[in-house]
Formats: C-alpha cells, sequence, structure tokens
C-alpha cells in the first residue's frame, strides 16, 4: 500500500507544505513517482516522518534532527543539550510566574521593578523612574540593597525635605541639606555596604551604565536637588572617607570625574 503525499500528511498529523519542506532540506527522502508522476510514498516514509515529528515536538531543531544519525552517544548529546535549554526556559517561565503573582497583589505596580512594588505608593514619578532604571543598569544584589534601604525609612522628615526642594533653594538652604545628608549614615550599616555595582562585563560598559545613571539623575531631579547631593558627597567623604548614603530613592551620588560634567554618579548605598 502506498500513500500521495495529502495522504501521507494526515496520516502524520502534518501538512503537504512541511511534507515538502522535509524533502527539500534533505529529512525526507522523495519517493518514487508513478507514471503519472505523482509521489507514492510508502511505509518508511511514514515511519521516517513521524519521528522526524516527534523529535521537533520534544524541541529538538531540524538541524539537529538531520545531524543526529544513529549514534547512541550522538543522539543522548542532542538530547541532553535540548534538556538544559527547556530547563532554562522553565527557570525563566517560573520567575516570570512569580513576577506576574507579585504584581497580582493589591497596591503593586508595573511602573517599578518587581520587588520594589511595596513601596510604590511611598514613591514619587521621578522616584519610580529613577528605579526602573537602577533595575536596568545596576546588579540584583545591588538593587536589594537599595530596597532594603528604602524599606527601613530611616528618615522620612528629611527624605521629603530632600524631595521638596525647590530648583531656586538658596546657598544656604542647599548647604544645610547637604550637612544633614552627609552625617545621617548608620556606622553598623555603612561598614558592610554594598557599591551599586553595573550589570556590565567590561569597564567600557561599565562606564556607560555609570553615565546613564547620572544623567538620569540630572533629568529626573532638579539642579538643586543634584547639588545638594554633591555637596553631600563631598562633605561625607572628607568626614569619615566612607561611602555617601542619603534617605530616600536617591540612595547616594558623587560628582562625575568626567570632565564634560555627566552628572552624578551612584555610588553606594546601605
Amino acid at each position: 500500500m502506498t500513500w500521495s503525499t495529502r495522504e501521507i500528511a494526515d496520516l502524520a498529523g502534518t501538512t503537504v507544505k512541511t511534507v515538502r519542506y522535509y524533502h527539500q532540506v534533505g529529512l525526507l527522502d522523495e519517493p518514487d513517482r508513478e507514471p503519472n508522476g505523482y509521489k507514492r510514498y510508502e511505509v518508511h516514509h511514514l515511519t521516517r516522518l513521524l519521528q522526524i515529528k516527534r523529535l521537533t515536538g520534544l524541541g529538538v531543531p531540524l538541524a539537529q534532527v538531520a545531524e543526529m544519525g544513529t549514534s547512541g552517544e550522538g543522539q543522548a548529546s542532542v538530547f541532553r543539550t535540548v534538556d538544559a535549554e527547556l530547563e532554562a526556559t522553565i527557570r525563566r517561565l517560573e520567575s516570570i510566574r512569580r513576577e506576574l503573582a507579585t504584581l497580582a497583589q493589591p497596591g503593586a505596580s508595573p511602573e517599578v521593578p518587581t520587588s520594589f512594588s511595596g513601596l510604590v505608593q511611598d514613591l514619587r514619578d521621578n522616584d519610580r523612574a529613577l528605579l526602573t532604571i537602577y533595575a536596568q543598569l545596576f546588579s540584583d544584589e545591588s538593587m536589594e540593597v537599595l530596597r532594603l534601604t528604602l524599606e527601613a525609612h530611616p528618615n522620612d522628615d528629611l527624605d521629603e525635605a530632600f524631595r521638596d526642594l525647590p530648583e531656586d533653594a538658596d546657598d544656604a538652604t542647599r548647604q544645610a541639606l547637604a550637612e544633614q545628608l552627609a552625617s545621617f549614615i548608620d556606622p553598623g550599616a555603612t561598614a558592610h555596604g554594598v557599591a551599586l555595582e553595573p550589570r556590565a562585563t567590561t569597564p567600557g560598559q561599565a562606564e556607560a551604565a555609570r553615565r546613564a545613571a547620572g544623567h538620569a539623575l540630572r533629568a529626573l531631579y532638579n539642579p538643586a536637588q543634584v547639588d545638594v547631593l554633591r555637596r553631600a558627597h563631598l562633605l561625607h567623604e572628607a568626614d569619615d572617607d566612607n561611602p555617601a548614603t542619603r534617605a530616600g530613592i536617591t540612595v547616594s551620588a558623587q560628582p562625575s570625574s568626567d570632565d564634560r560634567g555627566d552628572g552624578e554618579k551612584p555610588q553606594s548605598a546601605r
């Protein structure tokens, strides 16, 4: 008994187009033809077609199906590779599910990284924007330190004073706020402070991340606020030679070493 292209495609649960493609890429042998030119498929064609369907259904790429051959170890190697890829996909999907579950909780918001959802009500729009950018630029460990800092609410009044600082604040106001920020450090925490480390594999990428963070600070906060951060950093560095820290979302910053003045660079959190 033999089958036409349409019949064998139906038997295998695939399409005529797929069968023809398998011929083109060499996965399925061309069958003999009847005198009228029609292809006539036999049992071994159906067997091979079902094998291809099974392997691709398991996630084996067509290119590897063609290269597998009959070697037991060669096949096992392909299956191990596919299994590792599936495991990575499962981990990614599980992470997505956890994130979706968090976002489904009351008060959660997609406006900030998922781990910061519980803090979203206390943040202003520019704070949320900066968190989103930081999560892209800095390591998970750094972001966790930042989250713990925000959860601690070390000094709400100081935090609000910084957030409400007007753009035209005079020099005395800026200096007074900078002095408060510079001295507002928990000695027990700074001893184990973790720097905001960029997600970077090269020094150039790390520098680009710091520049982007500095640019974001300057774009999201007014010049008086950025100036206060600069002053606070210099005051604290001169006092204790420790990483500068401050209350609220704009955890810390230091002036850029670049002569072009790209802005403040996030340095550390406690």
